[in-house]
């Protein structure tokens, strides 16, 4: 989540600021060393590929914005962030690859880098190769996933992040609906946000918003990396040797990277993304197979789609582009928000947070849809997880009502299980108001249902099965046209 302000260091060194400056910057970076003794590494290909990694440490910050923006809690030593950034050979385009932090991943024979533990090869999610090998196990495991040949890493935290945005006077964030999270205290209203480091370190870091959880704060995350862009290359910080050093500065303090990265490569970036702006960004994230996986030990993992990913990967190999605006068909002009197309990366789908009220029943008055074709529906079903009860006295609705729902793309549980009340007249589903727009999503594939909100219920939705249920009706997620990755350029998701 932290990444923006690390690529901001790709889009400041492109400011022709000069060699002294430069120099004196490269003084203030941590450095680890990520690539020693790896063996049997990928090609390299062609461009230049990024790991940039965002920690949750926290030892900078002070008491008063631990407070303030909800930061207490310890740190997990793991990465809250993954992203992969290939810079074009050309150096007319960056491609943004979020890489989910639950991802599924195998560790090879290894020795933990903090108790010194020697490891045999053993399944976790990816942000666990950080807390067991630090940077060298982190590049070294998405390396083998990915086959990309990762150039230079770089890895910040907390305090770098909003010094950052803090120095640059702000970042401007849209947002078309309410954003409510009572973890990290970020309540938002429809429309234009002006935020300082603090708040905008609220909005990438919320997961608690809607059942989209990591995956919904991932497409925020690149939301907010096109609006610092869109920041830095216009806000004149690129020109002015005074305030490119203060932001520089300040974000460098906080900054750890590999050896390789100093002096001449920001030199060679600069010369490479002059002009460089949120349109010559690319944002997608990595193709995920439908099902969450549960692996003991672990948890609930991602899985790739085995197909998809390795396009994906290829493409950067390849040095070719994720969108047809960096393609040869680049010819279509984007829409912005606002514009009638929904929003990119970082969308949220509908005009405003629907306030659903206990007992409301679905509304039957909105257009009908084709028959035979999918109802759309502003929450996608496989981000919604859901548990089927039975309330009635009919041996195998549960069953059947689950199997329906999963086969129409919802995560249900597989399991379902008989109510401990009275029969139901009515379908129920029953969900936390946190998660209003998952609980219309999956009313919308049951229709006549009711919506009851319940505090505290959780991300999970429950359905309880009625005798009036007569059978799912399939759903469809509102999709803005993308590219063949899902991917969108920066300027088709800053403010218009």
């Amino acid at each position: 989540m932290r990444m923006a302000t690390t690529l901001s260091v790709l889009v400041l060194g492109a400011g022709g600021i000069g060699h002294a400056v430069v120099t004196s910057l490269d003084t203030g970076i941590g450095r680890v060393d990520p690539f020693k003794d790896m063996k049997n590494r990928p090609s390299a290909g062609h461009g230049l590929n990024l790991l940039l990694v965002g920690t949750d440490g926290r030892d900078k910050i002070t008491e008063e914005e631990r407070q303030k923006y909800r930061l207490g809690g310890h740190p997990c030593r793991c990465t809250d962030t993954i992203m992969l950034v290939h810079l074009s050979a050309d150096g007319e385009r960056a491609s943004v690859v979020s890489v989910p932090r639950d991802s599924y991943a195998e560790l090879p024979e290894h020795t933990d880098a903090v108790t010194g533990k020697r490891h045999e090869p053993h399944p976790v999610k990816l942000n666990a190769a950080y807390a067991e090998g630090g940077p060298h196990l982190t590049v070294s495991t998405v390396e083998r996933m990915t086959g990309v040949k990762i150039s230079h890493y770089l890895e910040v935290d907390f305090t770098s992040f909003m010094k950052t945005v803090d120095a640059l006077g702000g970042v401007e964030i849209c947002t078309p609906r309410a954003l409510k999270d009572s973890y990290t205290g970020l309540d938002l209203t429809p429309g234009t946000h002006s935020m300082n480091g603090g708040q905008a370190l609220q909005y990438v870091r919320s997961r608690h918003i809607d059942g989209a959880a990591d995956l919904g704060r991932m497409e925020r995350q690149q939301r907010f990396l096109a609006a610092l862009i869109d920041r830095a290359t216009n806000s004149g910080v690129l020109l002015n040797p005074v305030r490119f050093k203060e932001v520089s500065s300040m974000m460098l303090a906080s900054v750890r990277a590999d050896a390789g990265f100093g002096t001449e490569q920001l030199l060679a970036l600069n010369e490479a993304m002059r002009g460089f702006s949120p349109s010559s960004s690319e944002f997608t994230s990595v193709p995920l197979a439908g099902d969450s996986v549960s692996v003991k030990g672990v948890g609930s993992t991602v899985k790739w789609d085995p197909v998809k990913s390795k396009e994906l990967f290829r493409a950067l190999r390849e040095d070719r582009p994720l969108t047809t605006r960096h393609g040869p068909a680049a010819s279509q002009p984007a829409q912005k928000p606002g514009s009638g197309q929904e929003p990119g990366p970082g969308r949220e789908s509908g005009p405003g947070r629907d306030s659903a009220k206990q007992g409301d029943p679905v509304k039957q008055g909105e257009p009908a849809e084709p028959a035979g074709s999918a109802r759309p529906v502003d929450v996608k079903p496989q981000e919604i997880r859901v548990q089927v009860y039975n309330g009635t006295r009919m041996d195998g609705l549960g069953k059947r009502i689950d199997d329906a729902l999963h086969a129409t793309g919802f995560n249900t549980t597989r399991a379902p299980l008989d109510s401990d009340g009275p029969d139901q007249r009515h379908t129920v589903v029953m969900y936390d108001p946190r998660w209003d727009r998952s609980a219309k999503s999956l009313a919308a594939a049951l229709p006549g249902s009711e919506l009851r909100a319940v505090k505290q219920q959780g991300a999970t939705l429950k359905v309880v099965a009625g005798a009036d249920f007569t059978a799912v009706t399939p759903v469809r997620p509102r999709e803005a046209p993308k590219g063949r990755f899902g991917a969108m350029t920066g300027d088709q998701v800053v403010c218009p």
